[in-house]
């Protein structure tokens, strides 16, 4: 009789144990593909030699926690060369083919070089032999194009008024654009068409414009958002179209003053 009851018991606890794995596995199944952490539940656990015993089991990630490695620095790696086999590149920036690791500390130690890695997501991987100085500048270089492409996140700022703006407001909101413009900032101004206002709002945008035009340029076009309200954006113009428009005002100058003179003669 007791044996009967303990494999009416282990057979309860197989089922159990069966019907809360289909469930589980069902949950996650169903789940959409993120990262979700689930808190620990109890789960029943059998055991031939036990009555059924509850465990409690860990919490469980879908999302793989992979170490990052860290990005190595650019410069001289000493003698620290983990593969066997490298492509090698002298300092005039010169190949020399693909090379055992000793031969190429050797031709460091004979020139007194350092040896750089430049890629190694590669096979084999590329290290360059190159001078304290050459490694001095390139470090300054990449300093410098983080810094620049740390500043290239645009601020956008904006402005916003009617369109029966007293001609003193203008000016003072035309001033502070330039300022912004100067900072290399692009900005968003809004037009609100007052009631029983004419004023066109494209020309009050381009007559804004012209205060700043030494500067500054479309980034987007005047255009109508919504009834009553127009926008653009202006942004500062790059040194190859600074150099294009100082060479348009220098021609329409030129022409102006060969005008006057030859109206001078005439007279």
């Amino acid at each position: 009789m007791t044996a009967f009851r303990v494999m009416k018991l282990l057979c309860q606890a197989i089922t159990n144990e069966q019907r809360y794995a289909k469930r589980f596995c069902g949950t996650l199944l169903t789940q959409t593909q993120q990262k979700r952490v689930f808190s620990p539940f109890w789960m029943v656990v059998s055991d031939p030699t036990k009555s059924t015993v509850f465990g409690l089991t860990q919490p469980f990630c879908t999302a793989e926690k992979s170490p990052k490695e860290p990005k190595m620095a650019f410069g001289s790696v000493g003698r620290r060369i983990p593969y066997r086999i490298l492509h090698v590149i002298n300092h005039d920036g010169e190949s020399l083919g693909n090379m055992h690791r000793a031969e190429a500390l050797k031709l460091m130690d004979q020139h007194d070089l350092k040896l750089v890695l430049l890629c190694e997501n590669v096979e084999p991987p590329v290290y360059r032999l190159m001078t304290g100085q050459q490694i001095h500048e390139e470090q300054l270089k990449r300093a410098e194009k983080k810094k620049s492409s740390a500043k290239s996140k645009m601020v956008l700022k904006e402005l916003s008024f009617s369109s029966t703006i007293a001609k003193n407001d203008l000016d003072t909101k035309t001033k502070q654009i330039a300022q912004w413009i100067e900072k290399k900032y692009h900005v968003k101004i809004t037009i609100r068409q007052a009631k029983d206002s004419n004023t066109d709002m494209f020309m009050l945008f381009d007559q804004i414009l012209e205060t700043v035009s030494k500067k500054a340029t479309y980034l987007s076009k005047p255009k109508i958002t919504r009834e009553g309200v127009s926008t653009c954006i202006l942004r500062h113009m790059s040194d190859k179209e600074l150099k294009a428009y100082q060479k348009m005002e220098n021609q329409k100058n030129s022409t102006e003053k060969k005008d006057e003179n030859e109206d001078l003669k005439s007279n």
